[in-house]
C-alpha cells in the first residue's frame, strides 16, 4: 500500500515539473500522465474490450485539451466578423463592401499567418518533448520575426487590394469599399500574427485552459469598442476595422503580458537572444509549406464561391454555396481542436522518442474525429431548416439547403479526418507532404469536377459541392496513405543551441 502511494505521488511530481538536467524544469504535458498510463490497470475484461475500441483515458484527455482551443479559436475568428457585422449596419454597400474584406482578409492573411505559426508546432513540440526548454523561446521569436516580415509584405497587398479584387470580376464599388475597410485593418494583422505564434508556443506545452481567458477577454471588450468607435466616435465605417485592430492587439498584448510574468515560463521564455536571426531559415523550410498546406484550402473553398458567381442564377447559387462554406467552416472548428491536441501528442512524444505513443495518441484523436462529425451531421440533419433560416427568410433558399444538407453532411464527415491527419504531420514535421497532397487533391481533382459538373452537366451549386467532395475524399485517401507509410523513425534535425557553447549552432536529433 505505501508503495503504491509513492507511486502515485511521483505520478503527480512527474506531471506537474520535468527536469532537462541542468536545474530548468518546465510545465510537463496535459496529456502526459495518460500516455504513462497506456496499458496499466484498466480493471478486468470488460475494460481492455474498451480499450480496443477507444482509449477512454486518452480521449477524454484530448477533449479536455480540444475544448480550450476550439473556443479560442472561435474567439479569434469572431474578432473581425463582428466588426464585419458592426459596419453592415452603416448600409447595403458597408455590408457588401465589409464582407468581401473579411473574407479576402482571411484567405489572404489570417490563414496564412496561422499557417506559418505552424512550424511552431514541430519545433516547439519535438523540443518539449525532447526537454530542450530553452530552445522554445528560441523558435518564438525566430517565428515572430518571420511573422512580422511577412506581414509587411501582405499589407502591401491589401493597401492595394482594389485593383485586383476588380480583377477577379468583383463589383467596383464593392471592391473600392473592401480596400478602405482593409487599411484600417493591416495593424491587427501583424498582432494577430505574433498572436497565434504564442499560441502554438503555448499549447505545445499543453497550456491551454488560460487561453481561454485571454481570448475571451478582448472578444467581450470588442464589442464595446466597436460601438464607441462606430458610433460615439463618429468613426462610422472605418470605426468597425480599426475596432478589430485594437482588439487584436489587446490580445496579443495581454498573451505577451501572460508569458512575461508567468514563473512557470522561466525555462522555455529566457528573455530576448539574438541567437534567434541564426534559426530564420530553418524555421521557414517548416512554415513555407504549413502556410502553403492552410491556403491550399482554404483558397479552393473560395474558389466555390467564386465559381458560383459566374452561373446563371449566380445570386441563388453563390448564397448557397456561402451557406455550405460556413455551416463547413464552423464544423471544422471541432476539427482544428483535435488537431492541436494531435499535433501535440505527436510531436510531444515525437520528441521524446515514444513513436508507439505518438501513432496511438494519432489513433484515438482519429476516431474521436470522426464520432464528434458525426454528430454534427445528425444535428445538421434534424435541424437544417432551422439553421439555414439563420442566414435567409427566402423558402427558396431554405428548401434548396435542405436538398444540399446529404451532400454537405458527407463533406463534413470526410473533412474530420484530414484535419487530424494534418496536425499529425504539423506534429511529425512533415509539412510539405501534406502540402503536395492539398494542391494535388483540391487542384487536380476536386476543382475540375466541380467545374466539370456544376457547367457542363449544369448540376450548378450540387455540382460544385460534389466536386469538393471528390477533392476530400481523394485529400482523405492520400494523407492516410503517407501516414501510413511514412516512415516513423526517420530521423529529423531539429536546430538547438549547444548548451556548453551556446554561441555556436549544432544540430540535434530530437527523436
Amino acid at each position: 500500500m505505501q508503495e503504491l502511494e509513492k507511486t502515485t505521488k511521483d505520478k503527480i511530481k512527474m506531471l506537474n515539473t520535468n527536469s532537462d538536467g541542468d536545474g530548468a524544469t518546465a510545465t510537463a504535458p496535459l496529456l502526459e500522465e495518460a500516455a504513462r498510463n497506456r496499458g496499466g490497470g484498466g480493471g478486468g475484461g470488460g475494460g481492455r474490450w474498451w480499450r480496443k475500441v477507444l482509449d477512454l483515458e486518452e480521449a477524454k484527455n484530448q477533449v479536455l485539451f480540444s475544448l480550450p482551443m476550439i473556443l479560442t479559436n472561435v474567439f479569434y475568428y469572431a474578432i473581425p466578423l463582428v466588426s464585419a457585422m458592426f459596419a453592415g449596419h452603416l448600409g447595403n454597400l458597408e455590408l457588401a463592401g465589409a464582407t468581401l474584406a473579411n473574407s479576402w482578409a482571411t484567405i489572404t492573411g489570417f490563414a496564412f499567418m496561422t499557417g506559418l505559426s505552424g512550424a511552431l508546432e514541430t519545433l516547439c513540440g519535438q523540443g518539449f518533448g525532447a526537454k530542450q526548454y530553452r530552445m522554445l523561446g528560441i523558435y518564438l521569436q525566430a517565428s515572430c520575426i518571420v511573422s512580422f516580415l511577412f506581414s509587411i509584405v501582405v499589407s502591401i497587398c491589401w493597401f492595394y487590394s482594389e485593383p485586383i479584387l476588380i480583377l477577379l470580376q468583383q463589383d467596383p464599388d464593392i471592391s473600392k469599399t473592401a480596400a478602405f475597410y482593409l487599411r484600417y485593418l493591416i495593424p491587427g494583422l501583424f498582432a494577430y500574427g505574433i498572436s497565434q505564434n504564442i499560441l502554438r508556443f503555448l499549447q505545445t506545452q499543453s497550456i491551454v485552459m488560460p487561453l481561454v481567458f485571454l481570448s475571451a477577454l478582448p472578444m467581450a471588450l470588442h464589442f464595446g469598442i466597436s460601438y464607441a468607435l462606430v458610433h460615439w466616435a463618429s468613426l462610422g465605417f472605418k470605426g468597425a476595422p480599426l475596432a478589430a485592430s485594437v482588439s487584436l492587439w489587446i490580445s496579443m498584448l495581454l498573451l505577451a503580458v501572460y508569458i512575461l510574468c508567468s514563473k512557470k515560463f522561466e525555462p522555455t521564455w529566457q528573455g530576448f537572444s539574438s541567437e534567434s536571426f541564426s534559426f530564420i531559415l530553418a524555421y521557414l523550410k517548416l512554415a513555407m509549406p504549413s502556410a502553403a498546406m492552410v491556403c491550399l484550402e482554404y483558397w479552393a473553398f473560395e474558389i466555390l464561391v467564386l465559381l458560383a458567381g459566374l452561373m446563371p442564377n449566380s445570386e441563388l447559387t453563390t448564397s448557397l454555396i456561402a451557406m455550405c462554406e460556413n455551416t463547413e467552416t464552423i464544423a471544422y472548428m471541432i476539427t482544428y481542436g483535435l488537431s492541436a491536441a494531435a499535433s501535440t501528442r505527436v510531436s510531444n512524444e515525437y520528441g521524446a522518442g515514444n513513436l508507439e505513443q505518438a501513432k496511438s495518441a494519432m489513433v484515438v484523436t482519429l476516431k474521436l474525429s470522426v464520432f464528434l462529425a458525426l454528430i454534427v451531421v445528425l444535428t445538421l440533419a434534424f435541424g437544417h431548416n432551422i439553421w439555414a433560416g439563420f442566414f435567409s427568410d427566402n423558402p427558396e433558399i431554405i428548401k434548396e439547403f435542405a436538398s444540399l444538407t446529404p451532400l454537405l453532411a458527407i463533406s463534413i464527415t470526410l473533412d474530420s479526418m484530414p484535419g487530424v491527419l494534418s496536425g499529425v504531420a504539423r506534429g511529425g514535421g512533415w509539412q510539405h507532404l501534406a502540402m503536395y497532397a492539398n494542391l494535388a487533391t483540391f487542384y487536380f481533382i476536386g476543382m475540375p469536377i466541380a467545374g466539370l459538373l456544376g457547367f457542363k452537366l449544369n448540376l450548378y451549386a450540387r455540382g460544385l459541392w460534389i466536386g469538393l467532395i471528390c477533392g476530400l475524399f481523394a485529400q482523405n485517401c492520400i494523407l492516410l496513405l503517407i501516414t501510413l507509410c511514412k516512415n516513423w523513425r526517420t530521423k529529423m534535425d531539429i536546430p538547438i543551441v549547444n548548451r556548453e557553447k551556446e554561441t555556436q549552432v549544432e544540430t540535434h536529433n530530437c527523436i
